[in-house]
């Protein structure tokens, strides 16, 4: 008997394939004879042909490799376009695994001003998802800290949004289990992104969280919440129905906390001091209160957490790579406390969307939708603040001007003045133009010259509209211009009678005939007109007949009119010159006689 061939470990492009089948419980004979003697596989002229059983002990007796948990970027950040893609397949891999794509989800994300440590928190979440029922979660004192990229100094290190690529299940004390994602989101106000791309990452984290930390440095100030206004409503716009409060859960996380004499670290101290700042006053500013109402009316449930200092070591040493023993312990202390607000199973918040629990597989299809609408041009484009101020003093400065010219014309023209001759009337118009204009160029205005001058074209521009109405309004005055449909109408109709008579006197029925019909639809179109004018109805029409009546005076009765006029003119001119010289010839002769 021919001894079989020794079992040799095959190539890797054969052997990631038949450990993905088997991996899975899908490979089988055939499966290994594909991979095996496929001619796309250029290993199968070398490799050993043992049999098929040999095959199968060598490979079940082989470890299964699982592929190491990581940060998936799954909406990426074009720099150049300002714009956001979503990675479908990536986020797929990750919502879609068979023992999680059912379950309700529970979604933690961070977001806020870039290098101010999101990455670095979350690291410390992952090493309590990792091991929540021990007390020593945090890990050792020499232990790096791993996970989500991060790193100290002072530019940015996440873009767009990512998602840790294992997703954790976990049992609730009601028995249920619900499926945890956590993710992190690009900083927010760094030299690269616009307001548009601050808002529009702010905003998707927000829609599809169930947890947002709003991280902070220091303290809560107020740009911080009109930022906030700003981010959430602009959320807010691109979902497709308005719920009473369209987000679920907003933690404030407010770092490096230097007051704890005034309210202590943790979260009962930050709610004492959160209640205070979004405190709605009588005496404040509208402004101010709008803003705080906004807030209110967006979450369902708004709270707030003071975190220390992690100390200088963290701050100020290049080399730190999260080890605990260069962490100060005040804030480790209140680490603990913090991760298991936002992560123990009776702390978790499942994702809901219009009162209804989500699922992994229902969030793909949200953020697919989401990302939809920030790629399209329906949502107005957030701006910085002095954009917008400098926008609404500009209007408001073209609404004055605009306001100046409509009077100043209508003393001129308006409802109950007299018609006034198109010259006189287009000499009004570039005077008060003018100095409209002046009073435009003399408000105080915001921007600078190129941004004004924009506005000054567009003024420009709506006053020769306006002008054109005014123009127009004025000529419905001339009883002249008024007459013309009905004149034209009558001139087409005796022009057609006098056809009609010719060419039926020598013969020409058709001529004739046609010429009748022409005459016919004049008069009725002269009816109709009449009609219109005299009741309001079937305006489309009466503009209709204006219209063709125009035409014909323009093309037609006047060109012939003019023309008649002038050879008139011209003869007139011929004759009397003539005369002068006939005249000025007997004068001579007479003289001459004399």
């Amino acid at each position: 008997m021919q001894s079989e061939s020794p079992i040799q470990s095959p190539p890797f492009c054969c052997r990631s394939l038949l450990l993905s089948g088997a991996r899975h419980n899908r490979w089988s004979a055939q499966l290994v004879k594909c991979c095996l003697l496929s001619t796309g596989c250029a290993c199968y002229r070398s490799y050993p042909s043992p049999p098929v059983s040999h095959l199968i002990v060598f490979f079940l007796s082989q470890p299964v490799v699982e592929e190491k948990a990581r940060p998936i970027q799954v909406v990426l950040a074009n720099d150049d376009e300002h714009s956001f893609e979503l990675d479908a397949a990536a986020l797929e891999k990750i919502l879609l695994q068979d023992h999680i794509k059912d379950l309700n989800v529970v979604v933690v994300s961070l977001a806020g001003a870039f290098r101010k440590g999101k990455s670095f928190l979350l690291d410390f979440m992952l090493r309590y998802m990792h091991n929540p029922v021990s007390d020593a979660w945090l890990g050792g004192d020499d232990e790096p800290l791993t996970g989500f990229t991060w790193r100290g100094g002072c530019e940015r290190e996440t873009t767009g949004i990512q998602v840790w690529s294992e997703v954790f299940v976990v049992d609730k004390p009601d028995g249920s289990q619900v499926a945890v994602l956590l993710v992190d989101t690009q900083g927010a106000f760094d030299s690269q992104s616009t307001i548009k791309d601050c808002a529009t990452v702010f905003a998707l984290s927000t829609m599809t969280s169930s947890v947002q930390v709003y991280n902070l440095s220091q303290n809560i100030q107020e740009d911080d919440l009109q930022h906030l206004q700003l981010f959430t409503e602009y959320g807010r716009l691109a979902m497709e129905e308005i719920y009473l409060k369209p987000f679920q859960s907003l933690m404030f996380l407010i770092r490096d906390w230097c007051f704890p004499y005034e309210y202590d670290y943790g979260l009962k101290g930050g709610n004492k001091f959160l209640e205070k700042r979004l405190q709605v006053k009588q005496n404040q500013h509208e402004e101010l209160q709008n803003v705080r109402k906004h807030i209110h009316s967006c979450f369902s449930n708004i709270g707030c957490f003071l975190l220390p200092h992690p100390g200088l070591k963290v701050a100020t040493n290049p080399y730190f790579d999260g080890r605990l023993r260069d962490i100060d312990p005040d804030f480790k202390k209140e680490l603990a406390k913090l991760v298991p607000l936002l992560l123990a199973p009776e702390r978790l918040v499942e994702k809901e969307i219009g009162g209804n629990k989500v699922t992994c597989r229902d969030l793909l299809e949200y953020f697919k939708a989401y990302i939809k609408i920030y790629q399209g041009e329906e949502l107005p484009h957030p701006k910085s603040m002095l954009q917008a101020t400098a926008e609404a003093n500009n209007l408001t400065a073209v609404a004055g001007a605009k306001d100046l010219y409509s009077k100043s014309m209508e003393q001129v023209c308006g409802g109950d003045k007299p018609y006034i001759a198109p010259a006189d009337l287009e000499r009004c118009h570039e005077e008060f133009l003018q100095h409209s204009v002046r009073h435009f160029r003399s408000v105080k205005k915001m921007g600078g010259e190129d941004f004004c001058q924009r506005y000054q074209n567009q003024l420009e521009a709506e006053l020769d509209e306006a002008y054109v109405n005014f123009s127009k309004h004025n000529d419905g005055k001339n009883i002249f211009y008024a007459a013309r449909t009905p004149a034209t109408l009558f001139a087409v109709m005796f022009v057609t009678y006098i056809v009609s008579g010719v060419t039926g006197f020598i013969g020409l029925s058709t001529l004739a005939a046609l010429a009748n019909l022409m005459m016919g639809v004049a008069l009725l179109s002269l009816c109709t007109w009449a009609y219109v004018k005299y009741s309001g109805e079937f305006r489309e029409v009466g503009t209709f007949i204006d219209l063709v009546a125009e035409t014909l005076w323009e093309q037609v009765l006047k060109p012939l009119s003019e023309q008649y006029m002038e050879d008139n003119v011209r003869q007139t001119v011929v004759n009397s010159i003539k005369a002068s010289l006939t005249e000025q010839v007997s004068q001579q002769t007479k003289l001459k006689t004399h």
